[in-house]
């Protein structure tokens, strides 16, 4: 039977799945000749980053450093790798040096969720600046409750149209079945199709269920505020960018702990809800991938324990 040694993480790449824990990240994809490629990752020790995340509120940004760059280096392999014929070898090509790569791939990846966040922070209060021409909706409370509701609209609007290209629908098969894959896991039951194919395609540890979150805990930071000028509320939004980050960080960990305490469990039912949009389910040949990765995983973990012992 197959249980977690260590808590174990993941995210759905294209064609396939990664997981990671504190030391190692595998990933395994279907490439389109069928069969399955594993890409293995031995983390490097970055203290500075360790440190960071120990820090209530301002580990959720160092997390997010560190998320964005074993994401997009995994993301990497599998775009490169998937329409590799058997037995071809990747190109030659100049490597970077570890550390600099990895900074390069952090640095774009916090590059593009903050620029998203500011798209869908700035814009809606914007929009929702011009209904404060109608007296009945110019009140502070108000504008933030139109804000709020403005940002979640085009969030789930968002989501729902992505989710209708073949590419992120079966990239959102694949977060299902990895889902579902550590749920098998946490429940104690065999890592087999069958088991995983019954198990819910809904996490409490998700990191999707961070954007709602961000919306949610961005509502009640921003009514302390002004809303009035418009530059000054735009301003605002901004700088405290960092501050909704860390705490969104917060409250998704929040969720992990009260999943088994039942008047706590209403916390994490936002994120929950979200994941609708952002899992579907899998078919078991995409079960199958991620089975492979998490089982990758596992080999990594014994032989590390093997060589401590040894």
């Amino acid at each position: 039977m197959k249980t977690a040694k260590a808590p174990v993480g993941g995210q759905a790449i294209v064609e396939g799945v990664m997981f990671q824990n504190a030391t190692h990240a595998v990933s395994a994809i279907r490439r389109n000749d069928a069969t399955i490629e594993t890409f293995e990752q031995k983390k490097p020790i970055r203290r500075r980053i360790a440190i960071g995340k120990k820090i209530p509120l301002l580990r959720g940004l160092f997390a997010l450093v560190e998320s964005s760059a074993n994401g997009a280096s995994h993301m990497n392999f599998a775009s490169d790798r998937y329409g590799v014929n058997p037995g071809e070898e990747e190109p030659e090509e100049a490597h970077q040096g570890q550390l600099t790569k990895w900074l390069g791939v952090a640095f774009i990846g916090v590059l593009s969720f903050f620029f998203g966040k500011l798209l869908f922070t700035l814009l809606p209060a914007f929009l929702a600046s011009l209904f404060s021409y109608f007296p009945a909706l110019s009140g502070h409370l108000i504008q933030n409750v139109l804000e709020a509701s403005i940002k979640l609209t085009l969030l789930f609007t968002y989501l729902y149209l992505i989710s209708l290209t073949p590419l992120v629908k079966r990239l959102f098969q694949y977060h299902g079945a990895e889902h579902k894959v550590i749920n098998c896991v946490e429940s104690g039951r065999p890592l087999t199709v069958e088991n995983v194919r019954v198990s819910s395609r809904l996490h409490y540890r998700c990191g999707s269920s961070f954007l709602i979150f961000t919306v949610i805990v961005g509502f009640f930071v921003y009514l302390i505020v002004p809303t009035d000028p418009l530059w000054v509320r735009l301003a605002f939004r901004i700088a405290l960018l960092p501050v909704v980050i860390g705490l969104s960080f917060e409250v998704l960990q929040l969720t992990n702990k009260a999943q088994n305490i039942k008047g706590l469990r209403v916390i994490a039912l936002p994120g929950l809800w979200l994941q609708y949009l952002t899992t579907k389910e899998p078919d078991d040949s995409q079960i199958e991938v991620a089975i492979y990765a998490f089982e990758a995983l596992e080999k990594q973990e014994d032989n590390l324990h093997e060589n401590a012992l040894g």
